[in-house]
């Protein structure tokens, strides 16, 4: 009997030490943690050019340093913050079917659900997310219904350790989200929603991670979140496209952004021990840019990153179907049209884009054509045009839209202009018929001509846009003012290739229809490079 017992005993403790190694129960020591992330990839599932650096980017080459990565590390996390949507054609064209593609076979973790994500139907996305191996993440995005939309979040559990990932997607979503999709969903506050969930978070993990959304801007965003809401570890953000060669501390917070389109790759390492970061250092690594050497060439900032040839593979047949639609030369550039400034001042870009909008209904009437700087995405090379060209410059859906609207309303829409932030995607661009100051140490706009003459707030004008401004898109709210709206039904970036077509060649001339006294920027750092957020 007693022999029988003892063995039942030594059998048990056995389990329970089992038990306790399967489980993590008792770990003591400090446990390390590596973190890659990324934010604002914006459908760049393969290397592009970014003017002036040639092959830069790409899933391919990712996957490669992710793996590397996995290979010298025993705990790593893969995250993105959001914005995986609208860029190249080769991902527009197919919904970022690629890029889920790419982020599946990469091993992602989780994506915070980016404004972006809600440029198309619903549908696109949900059918994005039933592709996905990995969890969409937001925890204050619902739809009317009261059910989540994503996640809100989840508990990565590693040896000694539990990691929760918070996702949060910034409350401008209602502003500059294509309002007939944004309008079926219910986006709350993202400081309340922290503040709920992060007390919760705390009991069940060691550390909680804040995946947001949000931006790093002076008076919103994830500098806020750190001072408001005590307990989280660390915030890993997107949406401002920041470029940072540092953590920012906020509250004893670090916060982590690795700019846009993949061109870095952010890599956090952390010793956590008793539910505490006792090290932390980050960095962001550079996906095969590119400076200037001493000898004049370019050469690579660091080691070239070799790409996955299985990946490669995979991704090329997308680009080669967008290829053969879109090859088609129309027209060619004497130069660079940047599109780094687009959303701070008047640019050569801005100006095409709306001239083109113009052109197109001029026989209707129409005094001005405007559009958001945010929706011109890419500058326009040097040399041969092709359609792919502008379908990458504009990615968006967009139809272009006629609005008849009253003097008054006119004006109300210039002193709306004059409280948009420098760096904002709301920053216009104008054609040919109007000009304008914006008066940034008054907060108005001045001295505004349309057809050489000032606003008459009796009279009624015309004027084009695009289908998601003419909707209240990035706070136009007054064209939803106008008193007759007619959608031409064609698409903008159509009506720009007929453009181009028509007059062949285009030069990079900035045509001093936008003069600017002062600055205004809700941007909480200026990129170093002087590229657009």
């Amino acid at each position: 009997m007693k022999k029988s017992l003892t063995i039942l005993f030594i059998t048990l403790v056995f389990l329970f030490i089992f038990s306790c190694s399967t489980l993590n129960i008792g770990h003591k020591g400090p446990v390390k943690l590596v973190i890659l992330h990324t934010n604002d990839h914006h459908g760049h599932p393969l290397k592009f050019d970014n003017y002036p650096m040639s092959k830069v980017g790409g899933l391919p080459a990712r996957a490669t340093l992710v793996n590397q990565v996995r290979v010298e590390n025993e705990n790593v996390l893969v995250l993105d913050a959001g914005d995986i949507n609208t860029g190249e054609s080769e991902s527009t064209f197919f919904n970022a079917e690629p890029d889920i593609l790419g982020y599946n076979y990469i091993g992602y973790d989780a994506v915070t659900l980016g404004n972006h994500e809600f440029d198309n139907p619903l549908s696109v996305l949900k059918k994005q997310m039933q592709d996905a191996k990995f969890p969409f993440l937001s925890a204050n995005i619902k739809y009317k219904d009261g059910n989540y939309v994503g996640k809100p979040y989840i508990i990565k559990e590693f040896k000694g350790l539990k990691v929760a990932i918070l996702g949060l997607t910034t409350t401008e979503t209602k502003t500059i989200g294509n309002p007939q999709i944004v309008g079926d969903l219910i986006i709350e506050n993202e400081i309340e929603v922290a503040k709920k969930f992060v007390p919760e978070l705390k009991k069940k993990a060691d550390i909680v991670i804040v995946l947001g959304h949000l931006g790093m801007y002076e008076n919103y965003g994830s500098l806020i979140l750190a001072k408001e809401v005590p307990g989280i570890d660390l915030i890993i953000d997107g949406h401002s496209h920041t470029f940072i060669k540092e953590p920012v501390v906020v509250n004893g917070v670090p916060i982590v952004q690795a700019y846009q389109w993949g061109l870095y790759v952010g890599k956090a390492e952390l010793t956590i021990e008793k539910k505490k970061i006792t090290s932390f250092n980050w960095r962001p690594i550079p996906i095969n840019l590119q400076e200037k050497k001493a000898d004049g060439k370019m050469g690579f900032i660091e080691n070239e990153i070799k790409e996955d040839t299985k990946l490669l593979d995979m991704l090329t047949p997308y680009k080669d179907k967008v290829e053969q639609v879109l090859a088609e030369e129309i027209g060619e550039a004497t130069d660079t049209f940047p599109n780094a400034e687009t959303r701070k001042a008047e640019t050569a870009i801005g100006d095409l884009v709306a001239d083109a909008m113009l052109d197109f209904v001029k026989p209707l009437g129409v005094s001005f054509a405007i559009n958001n700087g945010g929706g011109i995405r890419a500058d326009l090379p040097k040399g041969k045009i092709t359609k792919k060209t502008i379908y990458t410059i504009l990615p968006f859906s967009n139809t272009l839209v006629v609005l008849t609207m009253k003097g008054s309303d006119l004006l109300e829409l210039f002193n709306y202009i004059a409280t948009i932030p420098q760096g904002k995607g709301a920053f216009p661009q104008v054609s040919d018929g109007v000009s304008f100051t914006i008066n940034y140490e008054k907060g108005i706009c001045e001295n505004i001509l349309v057809q050489g003459k000032p606003i008459d707030p009796n009279a009624t004008y015309k004027i084009a846009t695009n289908s998601y401004m003419a909707t209240g898109g990035d706070g136009y709210i007054v064209f939803k003012k106008a008193v007759a709206t007619y959608d031409t039904s064609m698409m903008q970036r159509d009506i720009m290739i007929e453009y181009i077509k028509k007059v062949k060649t285009v030069t990079p001339i900035i045509k001093n229809r936008i003069t600017i006294i002062g600055t205004k920027t809700a941007m909480f750092f200026k990129n170093l490079f002087g590229l657009a957020a």
